[in-house]
């Protein structure tokens, strides 16, 4: 490396096992990139062996600063003294009873220098026991800061400009519990995302005991308040009419609706469906608490008795319109032209199979689309046996290499991955049959393309453009509707596509091949071929 940065490891103490503490300095020292230093603030330890041991090592090894608090001030105070004593232009944040790999802080030093505009920094993790025994992996995604706002995803292994860390005034006192992710939040307001990057790489092993938060939020039950209070500042501080609370394994965000919502177009495309259309009306009209709405149904050249009697049925009920085509239509076409037609300035896109579950799904995922710098909101579906069919789309998954669905075939109630299948976050793509956009984004990038896409992924390819127009695409799982229609049993890899899906998988890996290779919102060290984020072997990150 032409430029070795001195990166400052900032290490708080307060009385910890004598014996992990030593493992955490060591780790340091084992270090294969030499140019650290090792910050330490022990706050007033009762032991008098913590003491010791934190000053022979500052003896012994001029890299290693330490200075012993007179009087305890808990974490963010004691964080702020190790600050004062950091020289490097970076620094990680490490607790005391945690260890990194031998490695960690090179792959930092070469994101750094690959990278120079780069201010955060943030790596994979796993937890490790008394035992040394590591589980549990944590393989992340690029940055996602709707994510970042649904789970501290950055702090291990986290590494921050030192100039960014005291122009935000360091850590704040009060939201001791939380003060790292609070930290990171007001910096984060102050750089590009381009300028927060990941490393796809295990670089920091959390110590799993009775009082880590590793194991559970319980141990520390005041960092939950911190928390919600450190996003509720965030919003306040970026006026974002937003309230955030805990659920457990995370966070949920309220964004707030307008004071006058916005006129709402429910397209619903048909076609000799009678039961499930009247069944997706009647949940919408029974269920939904979104108080200005309109019905579209798109009807796709209907022919027979009982639809065509349920479409004159529907046509009678207030706020509810019939756009018949004559022609069988395709199916971007059909919805394309009812988007044309629709008088509302957020659209929501839906298919007749789908039957609403929680009255706040479209007040959920309207006032996401209202969100700056937001193009599609997806929705959590789900079979009658309370099965997952849709999380979210995942460019590259399955057999054709174009895109799969997130947690597909994984029982609802579940968290999934990281806690991803229950948490708000951005992803790539999410599927048309339950999506909200507001009209002139989705007229923007010219709607669904029904030109080079007949049979599949016009709606990934949608998402895909409105990402390339720099509008992020995202999914929640409060907004739940059950999809009667029967799921299609997934292709083998060795069983041939039809003609005009096999066109469809050529056209997108054509127009969209290099974001099919890596998308953002998986990681590289998770597999392709499965939709249950299952680890990959060999994994896809570029070796040493």
């Amino acid at each position: 490396m032409a430029d070795r940065p001195l990166i400052s490891v900032l290490m708080p103490s307060y009385n910890p096992n004598p014996v992990w503490l030593r493992e955490a300095i060591e780790s340091v020292r084992g270090q294969i990139y030499p140019n650290w230093e090792l910050c330490i603030a022990d706050d007033a330890s009762p032991s008098a062996e913590v003491r010791s041991i934190l000053q022979s090592y500052a003896d012994s090894d001029p890299r290693i600063k330490v200075v012993l608090r007179p009087k305890n001030g808990h974490i963010s105070a004691a964080s702020n003294s190790a600050l004062e004593l950091v020289a490097g232009a970076w620094i990680a944040l490490m607790d005391h009873d945690d260890l990194l790999p031998a490695d960690a802080l090179f792959w930092v030093a070469d994101c750094i220098a690959s990278h120079p505009d780069v201010r955060l920094i943030y790596s994979d993790e796993d937890k490790v026991d008394e035992a040394l025994s590591r589980s549990g992996p944590y393989f992340k995604c690029d940055w996602n800061a709707d994510l970042f706002r649904s789970q501290n995803m950055f702090s291990h292994l986290g590494v921050l400009s030192a100039d960014l860390v005291r122009a935000v005034g360091g850590f704040r006192l009060g939201l001791e519990g939380s003060q790292d992710w609070d930290l990171v939040l007001r910096c984060m307001e102050r750089v590009e995302p381009r300028q927060v990057r990941h490393i796809p790489r295990v670089l920091y092993h959390w110590r799993v005991h009775a009082e880590s938060t590793a194991k559970s939020m319980d141990a520390k039950p005041y960092a939950v308040v911190a928390g919600e209070r450190a996003l509720n500042e965030h919003f306040e501080r970026t006026q974002t009419r937003a309230t955030a609370e805990h659920i457990g394994f995370g966070y949920r965000v309220h964004y707030a609706l307008p004071d006058t919502p916005p006129l709402v177009s429910l397209v619903i495309s048909t076609r000799n469906a009678a039961v499930s259309l009247r069944r997706c009306v009647d949940a919408i009209v029974a269920k939904t608490v979104y108080p200005h709405y309109e019905i579209i149904v798109a009807d796709n050249a209907s022919d027979d008795a009982a639809a065509l009697a349920c479409l004159e049925s529907v046509a009678g009920r207030p706020n509810v319109r019939v756009l018949r085509h004559p022609q069988k239509q395709g199916a971007a076409a059909l919805r394309n032209a009812a988007v044309e037609a629709a008088t509302g300035d957020v659209i929501a896109l839906l298919d007749d199979s789908l039957e609403v579950l929680t009255p706040e799904w479209l007040s959920e995922m309207v006032s996401l689309a209202l969100q700056p710098g937001v193009g599609a909101v997806g929705a959590r579906l789900m079979d009658r046996r309370r099965i997952l069919t849709h999380a979210g789309i995942i460019l590259g998954l399955g057999p054709d290499g174009v895109a799969g669905c997130s947690h597909r075939g994984m029982p609802a109630g579940r968290e999934g991955y990281g806690g991803r299948a229950a948490l708000i976050q951005s992803l790539s793509a999410v599927t048309s049959a339950c999506l909200v956009i507001r009209k002139d984004r989705y007229l923007q990038v010219g709607g669904l393309d029904g030109t080079h896409l007949k049979e599949v992924f016009a709606d990934v390819d949608l998402c895909l453009r409105l990402g390339e127009a720099g509008l992020r695409t995202l999914w929640t799982p409060y907004a739940e509707l059950l999809d009667h229609q029967p799921a299609a049993r997934a292709r083998k890899s060795t069983e041939p596509a039809s003609g005009p899906f096999q066109d469809d998988v050529t056209y997108m890996k054509r127009r969209w091949g290099a974001w099919l290779q890596n998308d953002p919102a998986y990681s590289p060290n998770l597999m392709l071929e499965r939709e249950d984020f299952s680890y990959a072997w060999p994994p896809r990150v570029a070796p040493a």
